[in-house]
């Protein structure tokens, strides 16, 4: 995982959001290989609850930048201080089905254990990049809506499954510090209603 290609990358940004967020992307090297920290939503929260996302959150008046945002919400979810944190640099902003436009920050922190915050966090998930980028681990769709075509992409890791908003990060990230490349076709092509596969 080379993550000097977050430092070449010029990211995109989005204005007219209603809501702005930024998360974390929490890079942790291991002997073995990099590793991903992820977070499972608690099961009772309003938006996407049970969903595996990375650390963050709404972006709060006492914020002056949106890298503040990543980095309070970091600590307040699983207890990581700024002295563990080293931000490589950001991702293009995504926007979501909740009306945020979120910015992703990728940094390496320190490998340790992390706890979480149990009103916010059900559990941590750190997954191997090697696991992410393994083809048979990978399946993406299309799916027709009524604001469009959407491409959807799934990680599928040790019983975990990364999508969504996350999911999308998570492909920009492997194709600016991998060889891997989000694969021309998908998999398949639905409607607006069929269900997930997360």
């Amino acid at each position: 995982m080379d993550l000097s290609g977050i430092d070449r990358h010029t990211p995109r940004g989005v204005t007219g959001a209603p809501r702005e967020a930024a998360v974390l992307a929490p890079v942790i090297h291991r002997d073995e290989g990099p590793h991903l920290l992820f977070t499972k939503r608690a099961d009772h929260l309003g938006e996407h609850p049970g969903q595996m996302s990375f650390p963050g959150g709404g972006r709060e008046p006492v914020d002056a930048t949106l890298r503040e945002t990543a980095l309070r919400e970091a600590d307040e979810e699983i207890g990581v201080a700024a002295e563990e944190v080293d931000v490589v640099g950001r991702l293009d902003d995504i926007t979501t089905i909740t009306d945020y436009a979120v910015r992703p920050f990728v940094a390496t922190v320190v490998d340790r254990e992390y706890v979480p915050d149990e009103r916010e966090v059900a559990e941590i998930a750190i997954l191997a990049v090697e696991d992410l980028i393994d083809p048979a681990n990978y399946e993406s769709e299309r799916r027709e809506t009524d604001y469009g075509s959407l491409r959807i992409h799934y990680f599928h890791v040790d019983g975990y499954t990364v999508w969504g908003a996350t999911g999308r990060i998570v492909a920009q990230l492997l194709e600016l510090t991998t060889d891997w490349r989000i694969p021309e076709e998908p998999d398949r092509v639905v409607g607006p209603d069929a269900d997930v596969s997360g």
